[in-house]
Parts: structure tokens; sequence; C-alpha cells
């Protein structure tokens, strides 16, 4: 018995061990998708080339054709940075592309919350790469979360086609008057919601969350050792994450701004996998709306 008692605890620890090796090896990784960034810069260049060489553009009574490509660059520029922000932190573009573009131009407000969901989707679609090749996005988190967030996201966006389809410029009023309250409490969130937990401490795991599996480990390169962690609170989580879902495909926010607050928050998820699985979930969740 002793000598089976030896061969297990042998074979546990050179299992951990090859665990350790593997993700130190993700997290050493030096791929931070500066591949895909360069290609879809590269192809957006080139399609504004083409616009510029090829289309007929004619001047307008307000507007001349320099007038136009100055707007042209100066929109590039700015979606470029809202771009760069959101996947650094873990946001979504639409959080900022939305309201700036509601507050400074007249566009119809559901025009802008449609563009602004596909560029929270496309800044979660770059950031999903790096994060997958490093190991912080927890695949069994990415699906527990995605349910509610995609439920939510496309009663979201069908109530907001109702809005503006029943309701004309009343409904445009609205969305307006109500995103502007959205933002005060995200900015209000931000700056009162206390610091983020890097590692949370998880005293009680509750038996829906433990029969999910929803834990996982990852190596932490600054700390040189194996990151182990276990979710909780799913089922608040779950409701969590659907308003969060409504919220991002009504006004066209994304949600990044809150699923991170959500992991680490309330299901204890740790910061790093927490913003991870955020780009992966933005595409997802967008992409349904």
């Amino acid at each position: 018995m002793g000598v089976l008692s030896a061969l297990k605890r042998a074979r546990r620890k050179a299992e951990y061990l090859l665990e350790v090796a593997t993700l130190a090896e993700a997290g050493s990784y030096e791929g931070t998708g500066m591949l895909e960034a360069a290609l879809l810069l590269f192809l957006i260049a080139i399609s504004y080339i083409a616009m510029a060489l090829f289309s007929k553009v004619h001047p307008t009574e307000i507007m001349s054709p320099s007038f136009m490509l100055g707007i042209i660059v100066v929109s590039f520029l700015l979606s470029t940075g809202i771009a760069i922000v959101a996947v650094i932190a873990g946001v979504g573009g639409g959080v900022l592309f939305t309201p700036i573009v509601l507050g400074f131009t007249s566009l119809d407000t559901l025009l802008v919350r449609a563009t602004g969901l596909v560029v929270a989707m496309f800044s979660g679609l770059i950031s999903t790469g790096p994060f997958m090749r490093k190991g912080l996005a927890d695949i069994k988190i990415v699906y527990f979360c995605s349910i509610p967030i995609v439920l939510g996201a496309m009663v979201g966006a069908f109530s907001a086609v109702y809005l503006s389809a029943y309701l004309g410029a009343l409904g445009d009023a609205i969305v307006r008057l109500a995103l502007g309250v959205t933002l005060v409490f995200i900015a209000l969130m931000f700056v009162f919601g206390g610091a983020k937990t890097e590692y949370p401490e998880v005293k009680h795991v509750d038996s829906f969350t433990k029969r999910l599996r929803l834990s996982g480990s990852y190596w932490e390169e600054s700390l040189k050792k194996l990151i182990n962690y276990q979710a909780t609170r799913g089922i608040p989580g779950f409701l969590l994450f659907a308003l969060v879902g409504f919220t991002g495909g009504f006004f066209g926010l994304g949600g990044g701004w809150a699923v991170v607050p959500v992991l680490n928050f309330v299901m204890a998820v740790p910061l790093k996998v927490s913003a991870a699985c955020s780009g992966v979930l933005l595409a997802i969740g967008n992409a349904a709306a």
C-alpha cells in the first residue's frame, strides 16, 4: 500500500509539473496579436485608398470633397484610438464610440447604436486571439456567461428596433436621455466601485457553481507561479450578465464595461482572466445583437 501511495503522489506531482510547464510556455508566448491587428489596419487602409481613388465624390451645398475626405480621415483616427483604449481596458469600443457620435452628430440613433455594436465586436475579435493563446480566457466561463449575454443582447437589439420604428423622434429622445443616465451610472461605478481584486479569495462556493466546475489555472509570469481559481455565485452572475447583454444590445455599448466587474467582484474570477474573458464575450454578444 505504501508503494502504491507513493506512486500516486509521484503521478500527481508529475501532472502538476507538466501543467505548470505548459502554462508557463503559453504565458511567455511572444505573439501579442500584432499580426491580426496589422492585417486589419492594412485592409482598412487599402479600402480608404480605393474609396479616395475610385469614388466619384461631388461637392454639396455644405461640404466640399476635401472636407468629406477630412471627415473620413478624422473618423479613421478616432476609431483607431477608441480601439486601442478599448482593448487595453477590456471595455469594448461601443462604450466610447456610441456616446461620442450621438453627442456630436445628428445621425439616427439606431444607426449609431448598430455601428457601435460592430465596433465593439471587432475590438473583441482582435483581442480574442492573444488571450486564447496565452491561456487566460477560460472557455468554460466564456460558455457559461455567453448564454445570458447573447439572450439579453438579442432582446435589447429587438427592443431598440421596435422603439425606433413605433415611437420615431420621441423614441430617439428617450434613448438619448436613457443613454445619458446609463453613462453617468457607469462613470460613478468606475469612480466609487472600489479597487478590483487581482486574486480574489473565495471562502465559499455555492453548489450550483461547483457543479458547473467553473475553475481553472493560469501561469502568472510576474510571480513565476501557477494561479488556481474557482468561480462562485453563478446564479447572480447569470442574471447580471443577462442585464448587461440587454443594456449593451439596446444602447450599442457592447457590454465590456460591466463584464469585468461582474466576473471579478461577483464571481471572484481573477482580474486577468476576467479581462481576457471580457474580450471573447464582447465578440460573441455583439455579433448576436
